[in-house]
This record gives structure tokens, sequence and C-alpha cells, in this order.
């Protein structure tokens, strides 16, 4: 979740209910104060200890809420270094030279939720529950997910769709970049999930959209679709890692503000095609229902009962392979 200023951005992928629960939780524990308001305390944070790791292009601060974990520090330290390394690799550096993490325990298990700001210098609150063990931090995604975060800037909330679909569709694909994800996971994951970006009785284009699905898979499904654009527009020599990188080159880091037709119009550049912005002309502004079906079909993407199988024979195979290519 990018926390957009001054107000609260929807919750990710869990749904805004789980945030309530947990937040209300952790609440009345020792961490409390690095809960509290709409804000990130960042001056609660600068109180803290911190530990360095650097990592390519920046330094991650970590610091840590009052509260127990069962888990030892060293193993947070790497599986921040883990998630770090998947986001270098997909925009070829980190994308900010300093962040503030804070980790703070919560009850229960697992990784429970995470939240990214830019106003006062990129800074990212993880949500970890006290019973968390090494298996919930290596099959985790929000790390890696607020990551991304930080690698584009601030936009008014109509367009929360686009961060939080950036954020969707990138999380695995770097993640299988790095080594940490199989393809077959993570498309088998976007034949079963991306349904629920399309349009519904009732909505409009994904401008403004306050839907969960819009405005999660919905991007994801922009990005995609904006993937495969850019791949079928240039050989498939660049693609949408291309144009994200040219944003982030030209200063677009969460730590700045700009208009969503400028980032659009900055990763066009950034590949000498004009994908992104017609494409935000089409579903962006009107509730286009891409035909998901023949894309996987195209992809080379075969459902299957246990999960996908990849015809390497069909048309757009070379696209699908490159997307996720280490």
């Amino acid at each position: 979740m990018v926390q957009l200023k001054p107000t609260r951005s929807a919750f990710l992928l869990g749904g805004a209910a789980a945030l309530v629960a947990v937040s209300s939780k952790a609440g009345r524990g020792a961490g409390s104060e690095f809960l509290a308001g709409e804000g990130m305390p960042y001056a609660a944070f600068d109180r803290l200890p911190r530990t360095d790791i650097v990592v390519e292009g920046g330094t991650i601060h970590v610091g840590f809420a009052p509260g127990a974990l069962a888990l030892p520090r060293a193993e947070i330290f790497d599986w921040v270094r883990r998630s770090a390394t998947a986001v270098t690799t997909y925009y070829g550096r980190f994308p900010v030279r300093s962040l503030r993490l804070l980790i703070v325990p919560v009850g229960g298990p697992g990784v429970q939720g995470g939240t990214t700001w830019g106003y006062r210098g990129a800074a990212i609150r993880i949500l970890v529950g006290a019973e968390a063990d090494t298996a919930d931090l290596s099959r985790d995604w929000m790390m890696v997910h607020e990551m991304v975060h930080t690698a584009l800037p601030d936009m008014d909330q109509r367009s929360n769709w686009l961060s939080e679909g950036l954020a969707v569709y990138v999380e695995p694909v770097a993640r299988v970049q790095a080594g940490d994800l199989s393809p077959q996971t993570i498309w088998a994951d976007m034949v079963r999930d991306m349904p629920q970006g399309l349009p519904g009785r009732g909505d409009a284009g994904l401008k403004g959209t306050q839907r969960w699905g819009r405005i999660y898979w919905g991007g994801a499904v922009f990005c995609l679709i904006a993937d495969v654009g850019i791949r079928k527009a240039t050989g498939n020599r660049l693609g949408l890692r291309d144009a994200m990188r040219g944003v982030l080159t030209a200063g677009g880091s969460h730590e700045v503000d700009w208009p969503i037709r400028r980032i659009l119009a900055t990763a066009d550049r950034s590949v000498g095609v004009g994908v992104l912005s017609d494409l935000y002309a089409d579903m962006g502004l009107r509730p286009t229902a891409p035909d998901l079906a023949a894309l996987w079909r195209d992809l080379g993407i075969v459902a299957t009962r246990g999960g996908i199988r990849f015809d390497d024979a069909a048309t757009l195979a070379p696209i699908r392979s490159a997307i996720t290519a280490p």
C-alpha cells in the first residue's frame, strides 16, 4: 500500500478489513505509537537504533519498533536483502538512495501489512507477526511490493490504480528474475486473479476507480498489456521494465510528485513507442475489457487441472519468456 499525502489510500491485496483488524489488535501493544495516526511516524522512527543495509544504489536503514519477534534479527535482515535484490534486479538499481524501513511487531503469525510514504524521504512500515517464522518470510510478497512503490512518483488518488497495479505486477516478475519464484507460479496466479481487474457493470475506466479489484488487479492487467505491447512494438528488445527504468532515471522516485500523464510520457520516451499513453487513453478513461483468454493463448499459457503448462509454439511465447528472463 502506498500512502498518498495527505489521505490514506486503499489497503493492499488482503482488503481494508484486514488492516483494520491488525491495526486494532496491534494498537494495544508496545508498538502502538508506530501505528497511530494518518502519517508515517518519521520522528518516532528516527529515535530508534538503526541497522544499515547497503544495496546496489542505496542504503536501507532498518529500525524495529518495540515488541518481541520469534525470528532472529539476522533472518529479518536476510529477508530485507533478498527483497531489495529482487527490486534492484528489475530496476537496475535500488530506487532510492536512502530508505527508512520500520519493522513493527504485531500479534499473530506471518507478515501482515505494509505502507509506503515519500513526503519526508522514502519510508516503509511493515507489520510482522510475533509468531512469524522463516517460512513466512520466504513466501512473503509484501516487502517487495512496498519497495516497488518507491520507484514511482507520488500521484493524486485517482491514479492509485497505477501505483498499486504496477506493484502487483512487478513484484512477482522481479522475484522470478531474481530466482525466488518460478515462471509457472506467477503465470498461474495471473490467470487465476487478473479477471478480478476487468470492468464490471457500472464501472468506468481505471482513472478514479474505488473498487478493490480494479485498483489492484485492473492496474496489473494494464501493466501486463503494456509490457506485451511494448515488446511487440520493439521486436521484443524492450519491455515495461525498460520504460519504468526510464522514469526512475529521469528522477521519478516516490519522493517527488508527478501527474500520471508525465509518468506515462516519460516511460514512453524511454522505449521510443507510445504504448503506455495510448493504453491509458483506452483503459484509463474507458471501461475497456481486454480479452484475457486470447492473451493467455497467444502467450502460450495453457490451463490444466493442476495449474498451467507452457506452449512454446504459441505466437507470443518468446515475449512470455522475455518478461521473466533473468
